[in-house]
């Protein structure tokens, strides 16, 4: 009976229905009233993750995923020219770039309407969606105007909203410096700590404006939007082809009619967002990893689910893009709660801290900042060259540093194949842009009178692998008997006093400075920790053993112009009797010795014979008294996920075990080498960590350098390493770390500004990035470390600081990459941990005095002076003629709190550059203040015909992107918004003067009349 009954409803519905074809209204509008479900198309596309970036855009490796990027674009383009009103946005520009020119001349038409018209949007356009907390700023700008460039020069288009849904945790840089900066409307992400979305959720805080610097404060403010959940649709929205949710079935013919039933879904889905949301406007994001590989399958829903909750009416649904949703928001004239400082650190879960990542494979995080400043050089001296239509250039280094600021890169998440292929690639561009920089140097020595034909041999070469102790050229000239020109290159604006070290096969060297005047130098031997490393890794990475034996580090004193280079010239000597530039060795004696005190300066640090340890630092010049202080180092051991909570530490998270002290092995006495120029003290901490600290005469902090591995793992135990300085300060629970290089941030130890913290994780939750510097400071001195690349750091005591080094885990934190973070490396068939070598520095000053060592040194670390090495063809120092080099007025020089952080011919003939303040608003009593660069003097020898100032990403003039720019109300202020903060003024092209405020960055357009001619 009831079949009959079933059948009969069945023959009705075939009878009295038609299957047909509906035409889907989709035309965009925003009803007032209603709640506005803006649908947001997207695909996030890795810049390489688990698969390289290639890989996931031809659609290689599948068997880790089944990702190609190539189809993603071939889909949507597809889906958009089949209906006009449909929607879709793009970030990665290293993705669509290979697209692009891979394209017939009539698709690009087409895509550049598409564009033309807003249904293809490009968001946030660098070439990759950069991590924001092992970046650094000069890194971020570089990555970005990269892809804007691409952007403008193909489409005429400039992206006006940020779109950082997936790094972890995300900088006050980021909010000011890469959003409002570039002219952003707006900026929106997804990753904040559970226990902050839980609280903006309940408190409908989850947009906001946010004022990332207090030293430019509302004058590069920027709206921010969290989005409630991850940056995919909410539960029963996702379309991809395989996808389970349900989709709209319309055919009244077929089974499983559910038009209205979705629609229910789609309106309840749409309250729930629409009660935690201010004003009738909520975006769903609609994609997430990859998807749109078959774009009809998310466009045919869509479509749908427009055209029928449309005609419910309950809600509006539109397709839409972020900037439509940021005019919706700023036309509602709604005021919005202050965020300032930033979103650091994140943890998605209560044991969960996503901080072992600020460390996470050291290696390749020091390897992109080491790029990052020979780009900055490179593009200098092809300046000064000039730009030529062929040969060598940066355009393959620059490329893969970009991607390189992925958030699965320079982050150090991704799968090993990943992380050696982009290695790779900076590799490829580093050989290039070395030979750019050799032929720069040459035709720049070439270019002074003072060379005779046959004196110096312009043949420059470099060493990459000099942090090893390995520089053919150096040991090659000197153990054939030849003189070795040494030419060390400034890339700064101001002189620089400095010591340069290079290996050298013989103590019988004498050096000379461009006049013929005899430089003062001191021999310090090569320790057998520092051969050991070396042999091993240019096995390791050459695939050859070292054909030369050195024995000695040369360091002497250079006196360096700005930007630009002096040069020197080492020579073999007659052997007449021991040499006295041979620094004296000393071996600690514990029954002998008490107290040692180390430098040849001001500076002094007093080591305990006994322990094998610092005790105390002194500095005569700026300290009244001795300052007790201790270095050492440890371990934790890192969790495996086995107790309760399956969370292990891996290379995301960093979920600590239990703590570990490394002590000195008191056995091992301390190896104490002085001389005129130098001290050093090395310690060989136990068998895999050794340090080597030094002080020179004309500098008032030490230097750290540590070599840390193969970390052992025998025991089962993935450890991860720190080193910490202690003293007695009383810091209450305060300190300060950098964000992106750029502006310090007060952190409080077990507290958030937003929110009351519960705290689960107390070392993991209070680790923060450091990618200049971190500090603290009490009621009369303060401490500061600089870094010489990303690390995790904190404060997790009074008086303390800590760096983590180096991570080996040995279990996988279940977030995605599915691979353990153990770095090794091979030779032959005997495979190692890898071992780290890096520096750190610190110094200890009188309260409010600590800054300028911070912004001068810290911009020194960034950009070290770069050597390059020629042979002269016979040892005749009476007649040498060694070029000098300056690009700017011989008299000049820039202020003390001003950088170049960018200079650089572009191929259509005009000039990039940018000047950077180095210091924030009241940060010290003399450079936080507004200062001036004379760019007639920065560029003597050219004249200026036409200078613009542009936004950060110099796709656009600055005053036009100032015209634009969206105000929006804010809490608690008054109606007429605080007058922004102090800016340098606009450039008269009379005078061409450049003013900056502190935190100001300018990035200017020149255009020159001549072509560049150099007096040297």
């Amino acid at each position: 009976m009831m079949f009959q009954i079933f059948f009969t409803i069945f023959l009705t519905g075939l009878l009295c229905g038609e299957s047909k074809y509906i035409e889907y209204n989709t035309s965009q509008r925003i009803v007032p009233g209603k709640i506005n479900v803006h649908l947001v198309p997207h695909s996030h596309d890795d810049v390489g993750w688990l698969k390289t970036v290639d890989q996931y855009y031809v659609g290689a490796n599948n068997s880790i995923r089944g990702a190609c990027v190539q189809n993603v674009l071939d889909s949507v383009i597809s889906a958009l020219l089949e209906e006009k009103n449909r929607k879709f946005i793009y970030v990665e520009m290293a993705f669509f770039q290979r697209w692009w020119r891979q394209q017939s001349e009539a698709l690009q038409t087409k895509v550049k309407e598409l564009v033309s018209s807003g249904q293809l949007e490009f968001i946030n356009g660098g070439m990759c969606m950069h991590d924001e907390a092992t970046s650094h700023y000069i890194d971020l700008i570089d990555q970005t105007t990269l892809g804007h460039l691409f952007i403008k020069r193909e489409f005429g288009h400039i992206p006006k909203v940020g779109w950082q849904i997936d790094p972890f945790g995300h900088s006050a840089v980021q909010a000011y410096l890469l959003g409002a900066e570039l002219g952003f409307d707006s900026l929106f992400f997804a990753r904040i700590d559970y226990q902050d979305r839980a609280k903006r959720i309940d408190d409908k805080n989850l947009e906001v404006v946010w004022r990332g610097s207090k030293s430019l404060a509302s004058s590069s403010q920027i709206f921010t939007g969290i989005f409630p959940r991850h940056y995919d649709p909410p539960d029963g929205f996702v379309f991809e082809i395989n996808d389970v949710s349900a989709p709209i079935q319309d055919d009244i013919l077929l089974f499983d009619y559910n038009v209205q039933e979705r629609v229910d879904d789609f309106v309840a889905a749409a309250v729930t967002q629409a009660n935690v949301t201010r004003t009738n406007h909520i975006m769903w994001t609609m994609g997430t990893d990859f998807r749109y590989q078959y774009a009809n399958s998310w466009f045919r829903q869509m479509d749908k689910f427009i055209h029928y909750v449309n005609k419910d009416g309950r809600v509006n649904a539109l397709y839409s893009t972020p900037s439509v949703y940021t005019e919706a928001k700023h036309a509602a004239n709604q005021s919005w709660p202050l965020k300032t400082d930033d979103f650091f650190p994140y943890a998605d879960h209560p044991n969960a801290y996503w901080t072992g990542y600020f460390t996470s494979r050291p290696a390749f995080k020091g390897y992109v900042r080491a790029m990052s400043s020979y780009y900055l050089v490179a593009r200098q001296l092809e300046f000064f060259k000039g730009r030529r239509s062929s040969g060598p250039n940066t355009d393959v280094l620059a490329d893969a540093l970009a991607i390189s600021q992925h958030h699965d890169a320079v982050s150090g998440t991704q799968r090993q194949h990943v992380a050696s292929d982009y290695a790779k690639r900076l590799s490829t561009g580093y050989m290039e842009a070395e030979d750019l920089v050799a032929s720069s140097l040459a035709f720049l020595a070439e270019s002074n009178l003072s060379i005779r034909k046959g004196v110096v041999s312009t043949q420059f070469h470099q060493c990459p692998l000099l942090n090893i102790s390995y520089c053919p050229p150096t040991e090659a000239a000197l153990s054939k008997g030849k003189t070795l020109v040494v030419v060390v290159y400034n890339p700064l604006g101001w002189k620089r006093e400095e010591v340069i070290q290079i290996p050298v096969p013989t103590e019988w060297v004498t050096v000379q400075d461009s006049s013929g005047k005899e430089v003062e130098f001191q021999l310090l031997p090569q320790s057998d920790a520092t051969l050991s490393t070396r042999n091993f890794y240019v096995k390791a990475y050459l695939g050859t053993t070292p054909s030369v034996s050195v024995k000695y580090w040369l360091a002497f004193s250079a006196s360096v112009p700005p930007l630009g280079f002096s040069s020197y010239a080492v020579s073999v000597m007659k052997q007449t009797g021991p040499s006295t530039s041979i620094s004296s060795v000393y071996k600690s004696q514990r029954t002998k010795d008490k107290i040692i005190e180390v430098g040849p300066g001001n500076l002094k640090l007093l080591y305990s014979a006994v322990e094998g340890k610092l005790t105390q630092y002194y500095n005569s010049k700026t300290l009244n008294t001795s300052v007790s202080a201790e270095q050492s180092y440890g371990y934790y051991s890192g969790n495996d996920g086995s107790d309760k909570d399956p969370q292990a530490s891996g290379a995301y998270v960093f979920r600590p075990n239990k703590t570990f002290s490394i002590k000195s092995d008191s056995q091992v006495p301390l190896v104490i080498m002085r001389g005129p120029l130098l001290d050093e003290v090395h310690q060989k901490v136990n068998p895999w960590i050794y340090q080597v600290t030094r002080l020179y005469k004309g500098k008032e902090h030490a230097e750290v350098e540590f070599t840390v591995g193969p970390i052992p793992v025998d025991d089962g135990i993935g450890k991860e390493i720190i080193t910490q300085i202690t003293t007695t300060m009383k810091t209450n629970k305060t300190f300060y770390t950098d964000s992106n290089g750029r502006d310090f941030i007060r952190r409080v130890r077990d507290y958030r500004t937003d929110w009351d913290l519960q705290v689960n994780q107390p070392i993991a939750g209070n680790y923060y990035p450091v990618n200049l510097g971190i500090y603290m400071v009490d009621s009369s001195m303060e401490l500061s470390v600089l870094v010489d690349r990303s690390v995790g750091g904190s404060s997790l005591v009074d008086g303390q600081i800590e760096l983590m080094l180096h991570r080996r885990l040995l279990h996988d934190d279940i977030r995605g990459v599915g691979e353990v973070l153990n770095e090794t490396i091979c030779v032959h068939d005997k495979c190692e941990g890898l071992t780290i070598q890096g520096k750190y520095y610190f110094r200890i000053d009188p309260i409010g005095e600590g800054a300028k060592w911070r912004r001068t040194v810290g911009q020194e670390i960034y950009s070290p002076l770069l050597l390059a090495f020629a042979e002269q063809d016979e040892n005749n120092g009476s007649n040498l003629h060694l070029p000098t080099f300056t690009g700017i007025d011989p008299s000049y020089s820039l202020p003390n709190n001003v950088a170049v952080i960018t200079l650089q011919e572009l191929a259509n003939g005009e000039v990039l550059l940018r000047l950077a303040h180095l210091y924030e608003i009241g940060e010290d009593k003399d450079y936080s203040a507004m200062t001036s660069v004379e760019l007639t003097k920065l560029f003597p020898n050219k004249t200026i015909s036409k200078v613009v100032e542009m936004s950060l990403s110099a796709n656009q003039e600055r005053a036009q992107m100032e015209k634009r720019r969206l105000i929006w109300k804010v809490e608690g202020s008054p109606e007429e918004e605080e007058e922004p903060k102090l800016r340098g003024g606009p450039v008269d092209p009379d005078k061409l003067v450049v003013e900056l405020a502190p935190m100001e960055i300018r990035t200017l357009l020149i255009d020159f009349d001549h072509p560049q001619i150099f007096s040297l």
